[in-house]
């Protein structure tokens, strides 16, 4: 078997974390201690992460979509594919090194999508996005860590909890969706989508996209 051998490692801002990309042939892998946070080989939930999204504001020819994390592009090129050519797609990724992967050895893999002219992508917080003034997004697609339940950077939580929920709610036009995607799971968590003002439906998906691999779960969260 091919063994893996580490191309790039970088801090996670404001930790003492580290991040690493991996490869093993053709595969590619984004780890934070043994904690793997995204492989090249498993796509499919964070592509059905966009199109659940995306569908529900299929209506929207001018749509503003805010996506957290950047990752390998999956969530991306799933929105573009989705999203007409009026709409436009905001891209908040925390780690530089993350960005500069997409743009360099994991160029083949994000496509076209960051030179797509609907596309922005802020080196910040996704969190520090949504709650800036007039935000006004039809859908904020979170895959953070691995889900509320599996958080790899403390300060993270403050998405998941009432405060961040709250701020998400707030940040959304009429009729908009908070979509959050998760590893696994997490009952605590949708009772505090409910206790923040969302309807929520729960959705299973699979990691390879063609009904295999590990189960994931989305959460499509709608203000009442």
């Amino acid at each position: 078997m091919i063994p893996w051998s580490c191309l790039d490692t970088a801090k996670i801002p404001g930790g003492e974390d580290e991040l690493r990309l991996m490869q093993r042939g053709a595969e590619f892998s984004i780890m934070s201690g043994s904690t793997e946070l995204m492989n090249s080989r498993r796509s499919g939930s964070e592509k059905d992460l966009a199109r659940l999204a995306c569908a529900r504001i299929a209506g929207r020819p001018s749509a503003r979509v805010l996506i957290g994390g950047l990752g390998m592009g999956f969530t991306l090129s799933a929105a573009l594919a989705e999203l007409g050519p009026r709409a436009q797609v905001v891209v908040a990724e925390l780690s530089p090194a993350v960005a500069a992967w997409a743009r360099g050895p994991l160029a083949h893999i994000v496509g076209d999508s960051l030179s797509d002219p609907r596309v922005a992508v802020h080196e910040a917080d996704v969190a520090d996005l949504i709650a800036s003034p007039g935000a006004g997004y039809d859908a904020i697609l979170l895959d953070v860590d691995n889900g509320p339940g599996g958080l790899n950077r403390e300060a993270n939580n403050r998405l998941y909890a009432a405060p961040g929920l709250g701020a998400s709610r707030r940040a959304l036009r009429p009729g908009g969706v908070l979509a959050v995607w998760s590893a696994g799971p997490d009952r605590d968590f949708v009772n505090q989508l409910r206790r923040t003002g969302y309807a929520v439906e729960e959705v299973q998906v699979r990691a390879n996209g063609n009904g295999k691999g590990a189960r994931h779960v989305i959460w499509l969260a709608t203000p009442t």
